[in-house]
C-alpha cells in the first residue's frame, strides 16, 4: 500500500512538472514592473493567457455584486446546498422534507407580511452606516453621576486587556489549570474590594450595582430563613437601584418600603434588612454608625451601597458595622459604555459566605503541592443542588473586574488616594465658587464629589448646560446635582453666556484648579 502511494505521488509530480514546463508565463499587469527579461528582437511574442482580463471583456452582473453579504459570510447552507441535502434524503426540496417530517397540525401558520423589506446591507455597508450614525452623536461632558463616571483608562490597560483577545474572549475561567493569570487578577479584585470596604469576603464581580443590591436583599432574606418579608430602602439610594430591588422583590414575595433612613420603622418585627447609599445619590455623606447599631438591635441586617473611590478617604462600611457592602467598580478604569456593562461587587463577613451570590476565587494547592488558584465557591443553581443555591445569577463581568483590578494595581493605594483627593478638591472648589457668588444655595452636608444646588429654575440651567456641551442631573424643579470627576481638566469658563458662566464657573479659581 505504501509503495503504491509513493508511485502515485511520483506520477503526479511528473505530470505537474510537465504541465509547468509547457505553460506560458502570464504577462505583467499594466503599471506593475517585472524582472522578467524582455523578448529578443524579432522573436514571436507569447500569447496572453486566457485568465488575463482584456479591455472591454464582458463581466457578468453577479460579479459586480458585493461579496461581503451576511448570508454569504455567516450562513453555511445556500439554497443549492439545501436542495442537494434534501435530495440525499429522497426529497426534491427542503419544503417537501419538512412536509414529510413535521405534521401540518402542529406547525405554526406561515408569517404574513404585507409590506416590503428593504435590501439588506452588506458588512461593509453596515459598518459605514453605523459610522454615519455614530458621527451624529454629540459627546458632552457628563456631570450626572448616579454611579456612572467619566474615567481615564490607562493606555497600558486599554491596549493589553480591553483590546486583547486573550482577555476579552474569555467568559469564565472554568479551566483553572490554564487560567491562573486571570484567576490571580480576579483574586486581586476581591482583595481590593475587601480592603476598601473593610469586609473580609468579596466575590469575583456581579453585573452592576443595582443587581448587586438586589442580590444583597435576597441574602438578607436567606439569613433570616425567609421568616421576615420586609426590606427597607433609603430614599437617598440611586433611582435605578430602587427600581431593580422592587422588581426583584416580587419574585421573593418581599415587601419593599422606600423612605428616608431616619424614618425607618422596625416595630413590625418583619424587617429582614435595610439598604442605604454611602455617599448618597445627591452627594451627602452621612454618619451611619448609630443607625447601624439601632438596626442590629432590632435584628435587622444592613446593606450599604457605596463607591470604591470614596472609600479611599471615607470610613469603610465594615468599620461602621454594615453586614453587606455593594457597589460598582466602573470608576476604576472602566468606560461608561452608555450605561454598561460594568463590574459590580458584593462584600460581606465570613459568617455569610455560604449565602453569597456569584463566584469566589480561592487559593489552594495543586497535585504537586504548589499554590494554585481555583474557583472555590460557586453557589448558583447550575453547580449545586437547586434548593441549596443562593442565586440563579450566571454571569460575572470578569473582563471588567480584571480591568478594575489592574487599575488599582497600576495606581496603587497612594495613587487611588491622590485621585480621590483631587476629585474632592474639585468639588470643594466648585462649591466655594458658587457660595462666593451667592446666586444659588449649596448643600451644607458633607460631600465627596457631588455638589447639590438649589436654584430658581433647574431645567433652565440644565438646558443652558446642554448648549455648553455639559450634562447635569435635574433632581426636581429647583434642584441640580453636579458630580465632579477625575477626568475633568477644564471647567468651561470661556462660554459666551454670562449668566451660565457665572453659575457653572463660580469664579476664576475653579478654572485654575482644574487645569
Amino acid at each position: 500500500m505504501e509503495r503504491a502511494r509513493r508511485l502515485a505521488s511520483r506520477a503526479l509530480l511528473r505530470r505537474l512538472l510537465a504541465a509547468s514546463s509547457s505553460a506560458t508565463s502570464p504577462a505583467p499587469s499594466r503599471g506593475v514592473s517585472t524582472l522578467a527579461p524582455k523578448p529578443a528582437a524579432g522573436s514571436r511574442p507569447r500569447a496572453r493567457p486566457a485568465h488575463q482580463y482584456t479591455p472591454g471583456r464582458p463581466v457578468s452582473v453577479s460579479a459586480l455584486q458585493p461579496s461581503d453579504t451576511f448570508p454569504r459570510r455567516h450562513n453555511s447552507a445556500t439554497p443549492a446546498e439545501q436542495a442537494v441535502m434534501a435530495s440525499e434524503c429522497g426529497f426534491n426540496t427542503l419544503d417537501a422534507l419538512i412536509d414529510a417530517t413535521v405534521p401540518a397540525a402542529i406547525r405554526a401558520p406561515p408569517m404574513q407580511f404585507t409590506g416590503k423589506f428593504d435590501a439588506g446591507f452588506t458588512e461593509s455597508q453596515m459598518l459605514d452606516h453605523m459610522a454615519h450614525l455614530a458621527s451624529m452623536n454629540k459627546t458632552y461632558k457628563s456631570f450626572i453621576g448616579m454611579g456612572y463616571y467619566n474615567t481615564h483608562i490607562p493606555a497600558v490597560i486599554l491596549r493589553n486587556l480591553m483590546e486583547n483577545p486573550a482577555w476579552y474572549t474569555q467568559y469564565t475561567p472554568y479551566q483553572a489549570e490554564i487560567a491562573q493569570g486571570r484567576l490571580e487578577s480576579l483574586l486581586n479584585y476581591q482583595t481590593m474590594v475587601a480592603d476598601l470596604t473593610g469586609l473580609p469576603m468579596s466575590n469575583a464581580s456581579l453585573l452592576d450595582e443595582a443587581t448587586a443590591a438586589a442580590e444583597a436583599m435576597a441574602m438578607c432574606l436567606g439569613i433570616v430563613k425567609s421568616k421576615k418579608k420586609t426590606f427597607l430602602i433609603a430614599s437617598n439610594c440611586h433611582p435605578q437601584t430602587i427600581d431593580i430591588c422592587q422588581t426583584r422583590a416580587t419574585g421573593f414575595d418581599i415587601n419593599v418600603v422606600v423612605s428616608a433612613a431616619k424614618d425607618f420603622d422596625y416595630s413590625s418585627g418583619d424587617v429582614c434588612g435595610v439598604l442605604v447609599q454611602y455617599p448618597g445619590t445627591e452627594g451627602e455623606v452621612l454618619d451611619y454608625a448609630e443607625f447601624v447599631k439601632d438596626a442590629h438591635a432590632h435584628g435587622v441586617k444592613v446593606v450599604m451601597a457605596t463607591d470604591l473611590l470614596a472609600l479611599t478617604t471615607l470610613r469603610p462600611p465594615g468599620e461602621i458595622g454594615a453586614d453587606i457592602a455593594v457597589g460598582s467598580a466602573q470608576r476604576f478604569g472602566v468606560p461608561m459604555g452608555y450605561g454598561g456593562p460594568h463590574a459590580a461587587f458584593l462584600a460581606t463577613s465570613q459568617e455569610y459566605k455560604r449565602l453569597m451570590p456569584g463566584r469566589i476565587i480561592g487559593v489552594s494547592v495543586d497535585s504537586s503541592g504548589k499554590p494554585a488558584l481555583r474557583m472555590a465557591m460557586q453557589t448558583r443553581e447550575q453547580h449545586i443542588r437547586r434548593d441549596k443555591a443562593t442565586s440563579n445569577i450566571c454571569t460575572a463581568q470578569a473582563l471588567l473586574a480584571n480591568m478594575a483590578a489592574m487599575y488599582a494595581v497600576y495606581h496603587g493605594p497612594a495613587g487611588l488616594k491622590a485621585i480621590a483627593d483631587r476629585v474632592h478638591g474639585l468639588a470643594g472648589t466648585f462649591a466655594h465658587g458658587l457660595k462666593k457668588l451667592g446666586t444659588v444655595t449649596v448643600q451644607e452636608l458633607p460631600y465627596f464629589d457631588t455638589v447639590k444646588i438649589t436654584c430658581a429654575d433647574a431645567n433652565a440651567i440644565a438646558e443652558e448646560a446642554c448648549k455648553n456641551e455639559m450634562n447635569l442631573r435635574v433632581v426636581d424643579a429647583n434642584t441640580v446635582c453636579f458630580q465632579l470627576i477625575s477626568a475633568v481638566f477644564h471647567v468651561h469658563s470661556n462660554r459666551n453666556n454670562s449668566e451660565f458662566r457665572a453659575l457653572i464657573s463660580g469664579c476664576d479659581i475653579v478654572d485654575h484648579c482644574c487645569l
